[in-house]
């Protein structure tokens, strides 16, 4: 028997033994992002957080909220790389539906949802992918229909007329036929998050396409032990989808910008160059770090991999300046 691939989703995912709350392994067991690639990221976010606490005349309390936060690699790699001034006025949240891991700073507080109101950053690095959404395909007739899979196997079957809030989505996002994500519960979830900031930035990072590009096909897979593997939601695996990013954009109903990763981190200081030849010869050790940060950062960059990835940038109550943050 067939359900609608987002309960489904929500089920493999977040349920009492779902694939994110499961605490003898994390994400990073199954997939590779750009927090796991290299401290060269975090590095990164850590000088946004300093360029927003400018702008907002360095508060007494900073809020630095990791939505979907994993394990804590990425709060913990930035507390760990901002400068000495800030780390004493920063208020530190996880957000995840995980238990809390053992070791995690206790300075973090760890978190369900986000907090009601933050003076700060707000950022989900590879969040909105994990929110469940349902699919629709376009049947014979031209008629989109819900697209049904089975929990056990990942078999899927066509399914009664999709509903009028997809069917609404659809025709100002996703117009035109073949299988379609539906994108509404990101733009809500991502709206509400971004509602919680009062002055600072919200920042999501994620794979994702625009209205211009939308795949024919859909984007839904999973990942195993870092391969990827026919989506099935039973919860052994990730179940992920790629975002309408400008969707996302506009549900959130404030001045937003959207670059690539590749542009926002070589603007943040994240250069994939290589270091001259010449240091080989005056400091061969150095030449070897350099080079190793050099590798590092092409593939942060990599405009095929982690370089392509969308930075969706929402500035509150900074004025025309929060666009000029890198």
């Amino acid at each position: 028997m067939g359900v609608g691939w987002r309960p489904a989703m929500q089920a493999a995912l977040y349920g009492g033994a779902g694939f994110f709350v499961r605490e003898r392994e994390g994400p990073a067991d199954h997939f590779r992002t750009s927090v796991h690639a290299s401290p060269m990221f975090a590095g990164a976010l850590a000088r946004l957080v300093v360029r927003v606490d400018a702008e907002l005349g360095h508060p007494p309390a900073f809020d630095l909220v990791d939505v979907g936060a994993g394990r804590g690699e990425l709060i913990t790699a930035l507390l760990a790389s901002l400068p000495a001034d800030l780390t004493g006025r920063i208020r530190a949240t996880a957000v995840e539906v995980a238990p809390r891991p053992a070791g995690l700073d206790p300075a973090v507080r760890w978190l369900r949802t986000v907090p009601a109101e933050i003076t700060g950053l707000l950022v989900a690095t590879e969040w909105l992918d994990n929110v469940p959404l349902d699919v629709v395909e376009t049947d014979e007739h031209g008629r989109l229909r819900k697209v049904l899979v089975d929990p056990a196997t990942g078999t899927e079957t066509p399914g009664p007329a999709a509903d009028p809030a997809d069917l609404f989505w659809t025709s100002r996002w996703w117009p035109g036929p073949g299988r379609i994500e539906i994108g509404w519960p990101r733009d809500a979830a991502w709206a509400e998050a971004v509602g919680s900031v009062r002055r600072g930035v919200a920042l999501c990072v994620d794979y994702g396409h625009v209205k211009a590009d939308r795949p024919v096909l859909g984007t839904l897979t999973g990942y195993r032990q870092g391969r990827q593997v026919h989506p099935v939601p039973d919860g052994s695996c990730d179940v992920t989808a790629h975002v309408a990013i400008d969707s996302a954009a506009c549900a959130a109903g404030v001045p937003y910008r959207m670059v690539r990763q590749r542009e926002a981190l070589r603007a943040l200081g994240v250069d994939g160059s290589r270091p001259p030849l010449e240091l080989a010869r005056t400091d061969p050790g150095g030449y070897l770090r350099a080079l190793s940060n050099a590798g590092a950062a092409a593939e942060l960059t990599d405009p095929d991999g982690l370089g392509g990835h969308w930075w969706l940038c929402h500035t509150i109550g900074l004025g025309d300046r929060g666009t000029m943050l890198w």
